[in-house]
Formats: structure tokens, sequence, C-alpha cells
């Protein structure tokens, strides 16, 4: 098993799990050790800033797993964008979840990356995993490729999140696409779904995504490879499930 975590945004955290968006960072740090804690079946007492364990005046216990995990040891990935949870990543996890990844851009992740393995003490090497999430679409047709990325990278650069705090578009302007970042956000927030899928640079879903022909997506492969990925988490971009499991396969032979 490898365990992948991550704290999404605040319109999710506050909307759907009921929880204030507040001292990521933090609430990370503690979430990793506590977890590291109960799969070691270590009894759960724990005093942080965010979480406590059991909560005080109350009928909890100080628990531990009465099962045992195969594994000595599970690795925790941590689904990171911004700087600051890049480097807490490096610092505390085992495996880095990117998502929008551009293998041209690693360096700079790479950087925080390390930074953050250097604060524990450790350097980062093949024991740590780059694992992108990458959405899939191989077609001999480029541009029906492209088109199958569009409304996928609109929802999340136009509409996950508002206008002053959205991840995925911060991301995409850092990528270098400040223009096209903030007119699909404009489009998308204004209700103009449609104009916003189609706003979305071809540039931009070759850079975050697997898509065209066999063999452009081959050559694509090794960049990813360069780039020091390590896991490929594919997501194949098609409602047909024959499609998807035809497109898996095509790229496990690749690989």
């Amino acid at each position: 098993m490898l365990l992948g975590i991550g704290t999404s945004g605040p319109q999710v955290a506050e909307g759907w799990h009921g929880q204030r968006f507040g001292k990521q960072l933090q609430r990370t740090r503690e979430y990793v050790d506590i977890l590291r804690m109960a799969l070691a079946r270590e009894r759960l007492t724990y005093d942080g800033e965010t979480y406590r364990l059991p909560l005080p005046d109350g009928p909890g216990k100080a628990l531990k797993l009465t099962i045992e995990p195969v594994q000595e040891r599970i690795p925790i990935y941590i689904a990171s964008i911004g700087p600051k949870n890049t480097q807490l990543t490096g610092e505390i996890a085992d495996g880095w979840l990117p998502t929008f990844f551009s293998p041209e851009h690693v360096a700079e992740s790479r950087a925080l990356l390390e930074e953050g393995a250097a604060r524990s003490g450790r350097k980062l090497g093949d024991e740590f995993d780059i694992a992108p999430t990458v959405t899939l679409a191989i077609d001999d047709d480029l541009d029906r490729a492209r088109d199958q990325m569009r409304h996928f990278i609109a929802l999340y650069v136009g509409g996950m999140g508002s206008r002053k705090r959205n991840f995925y578009n911060q991301l995409v302007q850092r990528y270098g696409f400040e223009d096209a970042a903030r007119e699909i956000q404009d489009l998308y927030l204004d209700g103009k779904k449609a104009e916003a899928a189609a706003a979305v640079p071809a540039e931009l879903i070759d850079t975050v995504s697997l898509v065209g022909p066999r063999e452009k997506v081959r050559d694509r492969l090794s960049v990813y490879r360069e780039a020091g990925v390590g896991s490929l988490i594919v997501s194949p971009a098609h409602f047909d499930p024959g499609e998807r499991r035809r497109m898996l396969r095509e790229l496990a032979e690749m690989l």
C-alpha cells in the first residue's frame, strides 16, 4: 500500500469536510505524525496545535491498532502544489503527488523538495518517489485528444477556488501561462464553461497531459523519466471503459 494524502483547498475543506481551512502546514505535519504512530501500532496520545488525541475532558481513550499492517512501513505520499507545502513534502513524506505536473518545470519543485529534505537531515534519493497524476488520451487525432482534456483543465484552473485563492490557477501561472490562466478563470466563474474550456491553450494541455498519437506519447514518457518521475499515476480521459483499458494497455506496452 502507498498512502496518499492532501489538504485540498478552502472551498472543499469548508464546504465538503466541514473543517476550517487554516494552518495547513502544521495540520499536515501533525497528521503525518499521527498516521506514522498509528501504523506503527503505538498507543495514540498526541498534543498538537491542530490535533489532540484523546480529546480532553471526554470519554476518549488512548487507543492503538489491534491489527498489524503487512508492511513494516507504509510509505506516505503528500499531494502538494504551493512552495511551502512542497518543501514540507520533502521534509516529512516518502513521496510527492503533484497534479498538473510539468516535467519542464521540475527543477524548481525539486529544489523545494531538497530544501525540505535537508531540514530533516536527509537527501532526496531513490527512496523518495515523484508520482504525478497524469491525464492520458492516446488518439491519432491530436486535436481530438487535446479536446478530451479541456473541460477538466478548465474546471481546476478556472473553477476550483475563488479568484483570490485558486492553487491550480497559481500553478499554471508559474508555468508561464499567466494571461491564459486569468482568462480561463474569468470565463469559468462567469458561467461560460464551454468558452473557458476553449480558452485552454494547446501548449498547456501538452505540458500537463499525455495526449496524441502513440509516438508523441512515447516521446513524452522519456521526458518524464528524465525529470525523475518514479511512479506514473495515469487517468485515461474517456467515458468508455473499453477505451480506457485500451489506453492503459498501449501505455503499458510503451513503458
